[in-house]
């Protein structure tokens, strides 16, 4: 039997990422997938990035995953999102190529040290009474120190268009058969969860000359903090944007009893944040219209993806519906939307490291953990390899707070209040956004790359002469005072600023809403140059920095929270005073402190101070003992 450190079960974007980490942290690791031309696929929508997502990417490569460096390597278009709304929930979004940029992460994965990669399904995990120490597939066993499962949409999953269910997965792929229940055989709780996609339509069947067009942002805009080679907006692909109508939305009500979703097929739930077409016109019923975007897949195709217009629709409703949009009258459809449903594991039986409580060796990444995303999975996946190695090599865990980054959040929201549907992260679940940017998350996660081995020594030290030049351009604004000459006048005159005074400090001046870093550092001598997101993150530092500091305080707070440990022996079902909706839950999640027990859903600030109060008690009286 052979043995490994490190087993990673799946190879989707969480499995790349987990496999990826262990790896590089010198661990002998096995990528166990289904196909080996499937890695790191795009089955779903062929971009990365978005809404938060785009900033998990750049956390992912601040720690030193792979997802950004891949999203930078021959992407369609590159368009920084939000740009009239504040810093904190600014982000990155690129239009991928979807047959180049798994290709490229499969030939980083077949030529990465410590890797093999093997084409086997895994149908059950070795284990006794107290651990898991390997997986059992069709062709044999493997022992390991870690297995970490990032199954995706693949366990159990079948194809659901109409009212035909067929047993199969993503993009016609083989199903996952089998470990599911040997799940459930450990003790371990699965539930049913459900995702789709659009059609694809055929790019010359399409009338774009009476479409929206939708381009990409100028600029040197990359994921990863490494790129040093861009492509000009001229050579991105445009994409376009169109609408449902009042024939879209009649054509579906019409036909909702042939929906899989609301003809009694489904089992599993959908995702709020990214629901099926006939969802959105059955919810939001008084809305006229919905976006649509047409996307390119690649530059090797003529397919278009068409977002927004997810559908379990019968395939001759679908032509009906397709037709009735805007320029696509005449559409040919390439391939067909349809949902999916799968399994997945509760995830409030994780701990902070993505290891489940109960099953010491266990890991899990991505879907399996009731995520929705390509971003969210490789997130996951990135921080159970970590974790999962950290572990082996007798090291501690490294566990991001919400502070410090939305991978941070995400995990948290999982662990401690979990979810019923596909979970997806938004700007909205994440309380300290103005600290955990776009702009900063190398600033916020390198020196974690570093100290766990995923960061190399050239970047690092590279990273430290970037972050020694902002601080100390940052010291020259706060102490170079301006004075009122001819062309600093006529800059701000053209903002409509006419109140400047000699000796205001450049720092303050850097305040006003419309004055540019860019454009007042000719007037500060002594800077050192910085790029494009050097000088984003100085200018946010200054001009929101009575907001950061806020948030600061609050999130020390929070640590304070943390540090006051919540003892074992403590019986939360018989403390008097507390809710009994919060007793019930502090005995099934058995917060480790006050922190974790304050975000757990259903306890209240009132509950909180009165656990305190035992906590203190609790402590006394044993100290006594």
């Amino acid at each position: 039997m052979k043995k490994y450190d490190v087993i990673v079960v799946g190879g989707g974007h969480a499995g790349m990422e987990a496999a990826f980490a262990a790896a590089h942290m010198g661990l002998n690791t096995l990528l166990l997938t289904l196909n080996k031309k499937m890695m790191a696929n795009m089955p779903c929508n062929p971009s990365i990035g978005g809404s938060a997502k785009g900033i998990v990417v750049r956390e992912i490569d601040a720690l030193g995953g792979m997802m950004g460096k891949a999203a930078d390597h021959e992407y369609l278009q590159m368009k920084m999102l939000n740009t009239g709304k504040g810093p904190g929930v600014q982000c990155l979004r690129c239009q991928a190529d979807k047959i180049d940029y798994p290709a490229y992460m499969q030939y980083l994965a077949m030529n990465t040290e410590n890797l093999t990669i093997a084409e086997e399904m895994v149908i059950d995990l070795l284990h006794d009474d107290s651990k898991v120490y390997g997986v059992i597939t069709t062709k044999g066993q493997y022992e390991s120190q870690a297995v970490i499962l990032t199954t995706g949409t693949y366990m159990e999953s079948e194809i659901l268009v109409g009212h035909e269910a067929t047993v199969g997965g993503p993009d016609g792929e083989k199903s996952a058969r089998g470990l599911s229940l040997n799940l459930q055989k450990m003790g371990i709780e699965i539930f049913r969860l459900k995702t789709g996609t659009p059609q694809r339509i055929k790019a010359e069947s399409i009338d774009f000359s009476i479409l929206e067009p939708q381009y990409g942002t100028q600029g040197n805009l990359a994921f990863s903090y490494e790129t040093d080679k861009f492509i000009p907006l001229e050579d991105q692909i445009v994409c376009y944007l169109t609408y449902t109508n009042e024939k879209t939305h009649q054509i579906i009500r019409d036909n909702l009893h042939k929906s899989a979703m609301y003809g009694g097929i489904v089992k599993g739930v959908g995702p709020r944040y990214c629901p099926s077409i006939e969802d959105k016109i059955v919810r939001f019923a008084d809305k006229p219209r919905h976006q649509l975007f047409l996307e390119p897949e690649s530059r090797k195709t003529n397919s278009i993806y068409l977002q927004g217009f997810s559908t379990s629709m019968p395939k001759e409703v679908q032509e009906e519906m397709v037709h009735s949009l805007k320029g696509l009258e005449h559409a040919e459809i390439l391939k067909y939307a349809y949902a999916i449903e799968y399994d997945a594991i509760v995830p409030l039986q994780f701990d902070h490291t993505l290891q489940i409580k109960k099953w010491p060796g266990l890991y899990c990444a991505g879907q399996i953990c009731g995520t929705s995303g390509y971003e969210e999975a490789a997130g996951l996946g990135l921080m159970a390899g970590i974790n999962a190695s950290l572990k082996i090599l007798g090291k501690d865990p490294l566990i991001l707070r919400r502070d410090e980054a939305y991978i941070g959040v995400m995990i948290d929201d999982l662990v401690l209040k979990g979810t019923n549907e596909p979970y997806r992260l938004l700007s909205s679940r994440a309380e300290y956004r103005l600290l955990i940017r776009h702009d900063n998350a190398d600033l916020r996660l390198t020196e974690y790359g570093h100290q766990i081995g995923l960061i190399s020594e050239q970047r690092y030290a590279k990273f430290c002469d970037k972050k020694a030049k902002l601080e100390e351009n940052e010291k020259i604004l706060r102490t170079t005072f301006l004075t009122d000459s001819k062309a600093l006048l006529d800059y701000l005159q053209t903002l409509g600023y006419s109140d400047f005074k000699a000796g205001t400090s450049a720092a303050n001046l850097l305040k006003r809403p419309l004055v540019k870093y860019n454009e007042i550092k000719q007037f500060v001598p002594g800077l050192n140059e910085l790029d494009e997101i050097g000088m984003m993150q100085l200018e946010v530092i200054i001009k929101y920095e009575g907001y950061i500091e806020k948030q600061k305080r609050e999130a020390e707070r929070l640590i304070k929270m943390e540090n006051i440990e919540i003892p074992d022996g403590l019986d939360f079902d018989n403390l008097d005073g507390l809710a009994l909706e919060a007793r019930q839950k502090l005995s099934k999640f058995h917060p480790k402190n006050i922190a974790e027990a304050s975000r757990i859903s259903g306890i209240n600030p009132s509950d909180i101070a009165m656990l305190l109060i035992y906590v203190r008690r609790f402590r006394d009286e044993r100290n006594r003992i």
